[in-house]
């Protein structure tokens, strides 16, 4: 339905060409913006109306006291493998786990497996590349969500969340401790609920519009010729340019299983346009973006910093069994 609307829009109403960069672009703006403020809105009053009613606290105090042998983040790992986000569309539920008060690493896992793996980019790279090359790749992107989380878990990186988010925790907490003294009703606490949600929203929509221009401004510029020419060498050096050249890009991973599928085609070796493909889906400018709100910049470079470590050892491991 959303994409509908901005194909009315883009093309039938204000005329732009569906063929051309801009009318693409544009369309891509309206699409992304609508998609994701809409997902924050109510993911927002979810996590409000979870936070309010389930003991947040003793999960919170569970995941870090308990010694779980890190299936806390397999879980988030495996719960990101199966939600259809691409990065930017992550991150409204990552803001959620935060503002609810879950471990850092914990979110870190569903955030680094959100978009690599989704059931539309996995039954794409199945029909183009075969069992055994998707096995490897779903299985890959849900254990680099795990170790992600579990290495960024143990950094203890939360002072370097930013202070609105912060803010948000604390009171939140404060809400909840009231409710629950007062034994506040469900249609009395929803109107706070909803406007605690509208401030979240308020809060990062210039950041979301500012990430998803840029990424719109990218989208469709893939010049395939240039990374022929440099990845299809397979020297050693080509993987790491792979995922630092990928970070300009942005696109889902069902958008760009065919790029990838033409790179391989042109000589490209497999592990290194899948470590493109991770760059491209799991960092990306539009993505470092909407997350500054979340995060200090100190935060976010050590997270692109760990994921882009991760991915380029992918691209040798894809490349020596594949």
């Amino acid at each position: 339905m959303i994409q509908q609307f901005a194909d009315w829009l883009i093309y039938d109403t204000i005329g732009l060409e569906p063929t051309s960069q801009l009318g693409a672009a544009v369309n891509f703006f309206v699409y992304d913006t609508i998609k994701i403020v809409i997902l924050l809105f109510f993911i927002s009053i979810l996590m409000g109306i979870i936070n309010a009613y389930f003991p947040i606290e003793r999960l919170r105090n569970y995941l870090t006291s308990r010694r779980l042998y890190g299936l806390q983040y397999l879980m988030a790992s495996f719960f990101g493998a199966i939600t259809p986000f691409c990065s930017c569309s992550s991150i409204p539920l990552f803001i959620g786990f935060v503002n609810g008060g879950i471990p850092l690493g914990v979110t870190f896992a569903f955030l680094i497996t959100s978009p690599l793996v989704n059931e539309v980019a996995v039954a794409m790279f199945l029909g183009s590349f075969g069992l055994n090359a998707t096995l490897i790749y779903v299985a890959s992107g849900i254990v680099l969500g795990t170790l992600g989380g579990i290495i960024l878990g143990k950094m203890r990186l939360e002072p370097y969340l930013s202070d609105w988010v912060k803010q948000m925790q604390r009171q939140s907490t404060r809400q909840n401790a009231d409710w629950e003294s007062e034994k506040v009703s469900f249609l009395n606490r929803l109107p706070a609920i909803i406007a605690d949600a509208m401030r979240i929203l308020k809060g990062v929509i210039l950041y979301i519009i500012i990430g998803i221009g840029i990424g719109a401004a990218m989208h469709g510029y893939v010049p395939e010729g240039f990374f022929e020419t440099y990845l299809a060498s397979g020297d050693w050096w080509s993987v790491p340019l792979a995922v630092v050249l990928a970070v300009p890009m942005y696109a889902n991973a069902a958008g760009i299983v065919p790029v990838i599928q033409v790179f391989v085609a042109k000589g490209v070796p497999l592990g290194t346009a899948i470590a493109f493909m991770m760059g491209v889906v799991g960092l990306s400018i539009p993505e470092a973006t909407m997350l500054k709100k979340v995060m200090t910049w100190r935060l976010i470079g050590i997270f692109f910093g760990v994921v882009t470590l991760f991915f380029i050892i992918s691209g040798y491991i894809f490349n020596w069994l594949l």
